[in-house]
């Protein structure tokens, strides 16, 4: 056993405070019987960490799995999303197949979800689609109505139509799909080629707009709707959709909506597929230049984010179990050693730790007669023991019992281990 290194407060008898530790004693000691016991509660440090043991290795368990996952999930991250209308999501609200057929065909798809980026990918001879998305600002207006880009608008909102259409086209939102297909009823070639659809109408040409060209009819407003503007490179052309559903992969196969999707957006080589973010602030600018909104932080920042979030609500449920190791503090006023030393007392005998209190009398004790002894602190218990015994006159297994033995039962045997310890510090003398 090692000598008393560490000292926690003893209860009783004005004793100084004293935790004492205790090992195995040496090989071939006449205490072999002696208990490695550590704090004097009858646990062993061996004990103590497979104890420990036993209550962590399902929490980091499922945390390695979870990580595990994690992992896993970060290399074979999939390729698509889920945003509705995406050129990459494979769902039936995406439009994956018809990105896919025009990538095929030669056209060039560029996916973005800043107007910024929109606006500097947008030039003269390329086709800009918008995606229904969240209410834009009116800057952001203001910027996509200003493309020099062929315009391409998929049930946007009253504001951008009537901004990109210069006023010649509004909405008359609420109508509809019909129960049936609907021919074109107008001249362009891409609504011959795809004949007969059943669009939902929501588009009218404004009084007075003569260059307006309405397709598919029906009740007074027209699920397709084109403007001639001039741009900086010549006329482009303002397309509105009311029912986006044409592109998406749950319909792109019904009637002709595949032939209406891949004529309105193959026109040009280029296709500049534009899906709005909800957090997006920016207008017009450099392509990659960060906005006031999520343009800030790179892509990965959500995920990390939330798994930041995971880690630590994990580490407050599992630190909450319990309070922690005791800290030693400073007291704030000054308190005499004997009302501190009752104090104590009274909280280890309410709680009734008489092994914590006896191990305190067991180390003053011994760190006591130790001194007087000249044993230094590296000794182990056997040495101590012997020391003692040859001191007091007493012999090792008697000395052994009162130093090291097992933790009192019943308050009585605390109070007369304290007298037994007093006795034998009493018979002990400097050498």
């Amino acid at each position: 056993m090692t000598a008393p290194t560490q000292t926690t407060p003893g209860p009783t008898q004005g004793r100084s405070q004293g935790t004492v530790q205790a090992a195995t004693p040496g090989v071939g000691s006449p205490d072999a019987v002696l208990s490695p016991v550590v704090t004097g509660d009858g646990t062993t440090g061996r004990g103590r960490t497979a104890d420990r043991w036993r209550r962590a290795r399902w929490t980091l368990l499922v945390l390695g799995v979870l990580a595990l996952v994690v992992a896993v999930l970060a290399v074979q991250r999939p390729v698509t999303s889920a945003t509705p209308y995406a050129p990459d999501n494979a769902q039936p609200n995406g439009a994956r197949a018809v990105a896919q057929v025009l990538g095929r065909q030669g056209v060039e798809v560029r996916h973005v979800t800043r107007v910024a980026d929109a606006v500097a990918a947008a030039g003269a001879g390329t086709t800009l689609l918008v995606t229904p998305g969240s209410l834009l600002l009116p800057e952001q207006v203001d910027a996509l109505a200003g493309v020099d880009a062929d315009l391409v608008l998929l049930g946007a909102d009253d504001e951008l139509v009537h901004a990109a259409t210069d006023g010649a086209v509004s909405r008359t939102p609420g109508a509809a799909a019909p129960a049936f297909a609907v021919e074109p009823s107008c001249d362009l070639p891409l609504a011959t080629r795809a004949g007969a659809l059943a669009l939902a109408p929501g588009l009218r040409a404004e009084p007075g707009a003569t260059d307006v060209t309405l397709c598919w009819p029906v009740d007074g407003s027209a699920a397709l709707a084109r403007v001639e503007l001039p741009g900086s490179a010549g006329g482009r052309f303002v397309t509105a959709v009311d029912d986006p559903s044409f592109v998406t992969n749950g319909t792109v196969l019904d009637d002709g909506d595949a032939a209406l999707a891949l004529g309105l957006l193959g026109a040009q080589e280029t296709l500049v597929w534009l899906v709005p973010d909800p957090l997006d602030t920016s207008s017009t600018g450099e392509a990659g230049a960060p906005s006031a909104g999520a343009g800030i932080l790179p892509p990965w920042a959500g995920v990390v984010g939330l798994w930041a979030l995971l880690v630590v609500l994990v580490a407050a449920v599992w630190r909450a179990r319990r309070l922690g190791p005791l800290v030693a503090e400073e007291l704030p006023v000054v308190v005499r050693a004997a009302e501190t030393t009752r104090g104590r007392g009274r909280l280890y005998r309410r709680a009734r730790s008489r092994g914590h209190a006896a191990a305190g009398l067991r180390a003053a004790t011994a760190e006591t007669v130790a001194r007087r002894l000249g044993v230094p602190r590296s000794a182990d218990a056997t040495a101590l023991t012997d020391a003692v015994a040859r001191a007091s006159g007493r012999s090792a297994h008697d000395v052994a019992d009162l130093l090291y033995g097992p933790p009192p039962h019943d308050d009585d045997a605390l109070t007369e281990l304290a007298r037994r310890l007093d006795t034998l510090e009493s018979e002990v003398h400097r050498s």
